[in-house]
């Protein structure tokens, strides 16, 4: 392996550096010096040879679109700024038609995703997010359907009186292919309690996953970090994540999400700071050794910022999205989709080789 650009005189940092290049698992007190650490490069470096080890100069992004059915939502949490109560100004909950026609309008010939997401609306029944679904599918069965988080998921056992698996048997019969990595936040109930997160639980979350890996589903997942968490909630985070990636190997990807302020005319001390994106995403792919994939989410830290992440250990760019609206909704100063070539500018001048994927990381089209 090639030296390390900055001088290393710390023990401890140079234990860290020796274990990740023999191959040994990194442990909450190693993730939480390094959050503690000022050697941003060090911690750069090292993470970009572990992605290198993986993924070589390999980018991965998808032409996908985002969708939200509704954004009438009971719960409250104290960061979002997409949710609606029902009746409100701006609320709204689309049939599986009115959506297809929204697609008709907006789809291009490339889109291989559906990214679909949304509020709790518990106006509505369990079925009409099974029709939702079963609409999409047959409008656009070469589309892969990958939706809902699992908040979402535990959300429809309550409304249903069905079981975790149930409720994703239903969805994966009416076309389901993949869980969404939102709902996570941080996976701690204290921080939970505290940021009004009144949806699925870390247990729940989690068993999620686990059933839907089970069932031979893979899936993604996330930690929206920035607000009222310690470094070491953060890693605690991340290991639990590891943990059940070691039990199922069902996660494709892990995504930092950067917490946006709610007004876009915050100031730069509400918002997460470059280097602090950063050393989130180096430190993810220390610590997540059982991942493929680390997600530099331009949605939440920029096109040229995600360029700089590629060398600190990100090898996935997300994809077109077309028009993201909850992190928009929250704040976010971003464009709210790329195009496809906008995305291949993006990777070639980081540096790197763009691959268009699909929902399962299968290569579609490497662009040399």
């Amino acid at each position: 392996m090639s030296t390390l650009i900055t001088p290393q005189t710390d023990a401890r940092m140079a234990n860290i550096i020796d274990k990740v290049r023999g191959g040994e698992r990194l442990n909450l007190e190693d993730g939480v010096y390094l959050y503690g650490s000022n050697d941003l490069l060090t911690i750069g470096q090292l993470a970009n040879e572990v992605n290198q080890r993986k993924n070589g100069n390999k980018v991965y992004f998808i032409e996908n679109m985002s969708l939200y059915f509704t954004n009438v939502c009971e719960a409250h949490c104290a960061f979002c700024n997409f949710r609606k109560d029902d009746g409100e100004e701006g609320a709204y909950t689309l049939s599986g038609q009115e959506m297809v026609q929204y697609v008709e309008q907006h789809i291009h010939p490339g889109v291989r995703e559906f990214h679909i997401v949304g509020g709790h609306n518990d106006k509505v029944p369990f079925q009409y997010y099974v029709d939702s679904l079963k609409a999409l599918n047959e409008a656009f069965p070469q589309v892969t359907l990958k939706a809902y988080t699992a908040a979402e998921i535990d959300f429809f056992t309550r409304i249903s009186g069905l079981s975790i698996r149930e409720v994703l048997e239903e969805l994966r019969a009416a076309g389901l292919q993949s869980l969404t990595g939102g709902g996570a936040e941080i996976l701690s109930d204290q921080y939970r309690k505290k940021m009004r997160v009144n949806k699925a639980n870390v247990e729940e979350y989690l068993e999620v996953h686990r059933t839907a890996h089970q069932l031979g589903m893979k899936t993604h997942t996330t930690m929206l970090y920035g607000s009222i968490e310690s470094h070491e909630d953060r890693v605690r985070h991340m290991l639990q994540i590891r943990d059940l990636q070691d039990e199922t190997n069902g996660f494709m990807v892990f995504i930092p999400l950067s917490m946006q302020p709610k007004n876009k005319n915050a100031g730069i001390m509400r918002r997460n700071s470059a280097y602090e994106d950063l050393k989130t995403i180096a430190i993810s792919r220390l610590m997540l050794d059982n991942f493929d994939h680390i997600k530099a989410y331009f949605i939440n830290i920029g096109a040229q910022l995600t360029q700089v992440a590629l060398s600190f250990g990100a090898s996935d760019v997300h994809g077109t999205i077309l028009k993201e609206r909850i992190s928009h909704a929250a704040g976010a100063l971003t464009p709210e989709g790329l195009t496809r070539e906008e995305l291949i500018w993006l990777v070639k001048g980081a540096g790197k080789i763009p691959v268009e994927r699909d929902t399962f990381y299968n290569e579609i089209k490497v662009y040399e």
